[in-house]
């Protein structure tokens, strides 16, 4: 794909962004980044910005981060030097046409891009990418399961909220290692796709059921099922820890107050950031793709 005479905005993320603005530079635009660890010998093409504004100024792309915005808006930057807030003063300085894409945005990015003429394309509901990059994110939460409890993962009971993509690849593996896993989810042909993968499928509701016998909660549901009142009837300090985006599919504070360990799990794709983000980048260029061709069948 030859961009030369555009210009990419990468702002925002972790190391996988590292690898998409290298990616991204490859293709002949000129390429800006900020917000996301920059290594010290820099990165072949990418200019290091010195402000998400200077970053965005004049660009026809913008790449914002995949896992999403926290509860206050900004951007997923976890190592920013200062928090990322993709409103409409940021917005406004870039090229027109233009076009946003990230994972998902929030009431407010889409609002204001929607006032901007700027186009927002999602790629967290993109099957194919998903399971690209969900062997890095399985690995991620197996290391983060190893690192939070004092059990092993053989012959623990664990349950798995939610059998999408990465739900599905986390339950499959947590069977391979021995654990005795519980689905909980919504959809019934999802259940029965883990009763024949080797787990103890469950409706949502039943979830109240199996708390009491289980030592690992796992979500991957981001709309809030695990709260305060299934919580407590897991046993003392069990690991209760959120994949999903914002708003994620735990109260991790109840579990907290609880004495449960609770973590939220975002950003897991860094553990592999080579892999996963050439794989993001795979979903991001496609997307750039199909909207050069439009832009020049419509011009």
């Amino acid at each position: 794909m030859d961009l030369a005479g555009r210009t990419i905005a990468v702002v925002g993320g972790d190391e996988r962004e590292q690898e998409i603005a290298r990616l991204a530079a490859g293709t002949g635009a000129a390429v800006r980044g900020f917000g996301f660890p920059w290594p010290a010998d820099g990165i072949d093409g990418v200019t290091h910005a010195g402000s998400a504004l200077e970053a965005i100024s004049g660009a026809d792309y913008a790449l914002f981060p995949i896992p999403g915005q926290a509860a206050d808006g900004a951007l997923f930057a976890p190592e920013s030097p200062v928090p990322i807030y993709p409103d409409a003063e940021l917005l406004r300085a870039m090229n027109k046409p233009a076009t946003v894409i990230l994972g998902w945005p929030n009431e407010a990015l889409s609002t204001a891009a929607m006032q901007l003429g700027i186009e927002i394309s999602e790629y967290e509901h993109d099957v194919e990418l998903m399971l690209l990059r969900g062997p890095a994110i399985v690995e991620g939460a197996i290391g983060a399961i190893i690192a939070n409890t004092r059990v092993t993962i053989h012959n623990s009971e664990v349950v798995v909220v939610g059998h999408g993509s990465i739900g599905r690849l986390l339950a499959r593996t947590l069977v391979l290692l021995g654990a005795r896993v519980h689905v909980a989810a919504r959809n019934p042909v999802q259940r029965a796709d883990a009763l024949c993968a080797g787990c103890i499928p469950h409706p949502l509701e039943d979830l109240a059921q199996v708390a009491p016998t289980t030592c690992m909660v796992l979500s991957t549901v981001p709309h809030r099922i695990v709260d305060e009142s299934i919580l407590a009837l897991l046993p003392p300090k069990s690991l209760v820890m959120d994949l999903a985006a914002p708003p994620g599919g735990i109260d991790l504070a109840a579990a907290e107050r609880l004495g449960h360990r609770a973590l939220w799990a975002r950003g897991l794709g860094r553990r592999a950031p080579i892999t996963v983000g050439a794989s993001q980048w795979q979903g991001i260029a496609r997307r750039i793709a199909e909207i050069e061709s439009r832009r020049r069948n419509e011009g």
